[in-house]
């Protein structure tokens, strides 16, 4: 699709159902990446899948960098930590998120703190750690997964909505800063994807979602990490504080 041979990446929330997917589209195309997230089984597995299935062109095997992003000295270490491994960092995908659902007069404020500092705080802890030496390089590609309820809202999620509302408004204020040093910020909205939690829906649920979107299905995971694999490429260059939505026409804006 596109060639990100010689490229590093730092793929947050990696062994989840869409960032597996985000992680194998940047392996695919030639990224030797640092795969995090919180649960060290699931993460090593993981990248024995990836070694064994998209093998790095140009350099060592993919690797694992376990984080808590609810602990913010983890969350500070984490891209220090892949710039001492790789030398360099060229994409960081913010996709890992936690949902704490619940009406907002029941709202407890837990559920409010631990949403906003996994899903936004610690985006911008990421961002801002790794933007300089993306700038000293005059390159790098900065993408976070926000989601279509960020620009729609949804009942029952109003801290998972203004997190990912939060992580668009920041998204397009670090483009406008970065964009001179040849470093872009961009977000990929997904809608409706298929993933092992929808799986386990009842098919009458799965029905009455699909209905929702034009195209009648649910997304898949490759087709979020298509979109990232392309803000993430050198083709990609000239694309910056912008919003790619991948929701099938549920919402078209």
């Amino acid at each position: 699709m596109f060639d990100l041979t010689g490229m590093t990446a730092l793929v947050t929330g990696a062994s989840g159902g869409i960032g597996s997917a985000v992680a194998r589209a940047l392996a695919a195309n030639g990224a030797r990446l640092a795969l995090s997230g919180s649960n060290p089984a699931k993460l090593r597995a993981f990248r024995e899948e990836l070694n064994a299935a998209h093998p790095p062109r140009e350099a060592e095997d993919h690797v694992e960098i376990t984080c808590n992003l609810s602990d913010t000295k983890q969350v500070e270490e984490l891209v220090p930590a892949a710039l001492d491994t790789f030398g360099k960092l060229d994409i960081l995908v913010n996709n890992a998120g936690i949902t704490r659902d619940n009406l907002a007069m029941r709202m407890k404020d837990e559920e409010w703190d631990e949403v906003i500092r996994i899903n936004l705080e610690a985006a911008f802890r990421l961002m801002r750690t790794a933007s300089r030496p993306m700038m000293k390089a005059r390159f790098g590609r900065i993408i976070s997964v926000t989601s279509i309820v960020g620009t729609t809202g949804n009942p029952g999620q109003m801290n998972y909505a203004a997190a990912k509302a939060g992580l668009t408004g920041m998204s397009k204020s670090l483009a406008a800063e970065l964009a001179a040093r040849g470093v872009t910020v961009n977000c990929v909205a997904p809608g409706f994807i298929r993933t092992a939690m929808t799986d386990a829906l009842p098919d009458a649920q799965k029905a009455k979602l699909a209905e929702r979107i034009p195209m009648g299905r649910m997304g898949e995971g490759e087709e979020i990490g298509a979109a990232v694999a392309y803000l993430a490429s050198r083709e990609a260059c000239y694309v910056t504080g912008q919003t790619l939505h991948v929701n099938g026409g549920m919402a078209m804006i």
